[in-house]
């Protein structure tokens, strides 16, 4: 059970650090917070805690997408619609 957890969790760790390149504040600042987070909680060994941790960094994920996603809307908008109005 251990070692599926510790899977999740790399996995976790990857996933984030790849999504942080874009972070607003760069890439360096989203990668030591994502590292000082992720070593907050190395010597936890209660499963049903590290499935929380996990489900927080899955929200987490979710939140980075809805970021994006909202950025890429307001460039979209900002190139197709000017603020004027007739």
């Amino acid at each position: 059970m251990a070692n599926s957890l510790r899977g999740e969790v790399i996995k976790l760790y990857k996933n984030l650090l790849y999504l942080g390149r874009e972070y607003p504040k760069g890439a360096d600042y989203f990668r030591t917070r994502l590292k000082a987070a992720f070593l907050k909680n190395k010597d936890e060994k209660d499963p049903e805690k590290i499935k929380q941790l996990i489900a927080r960094g899955e929200f987490v994920i979710k939140e980075l997408e809805a970021l994006y996603f909202l950025r890429k809307y307001r460039a979209m908008k900002q190139r197709y619609y000017s603020d004027d109005k007739p």
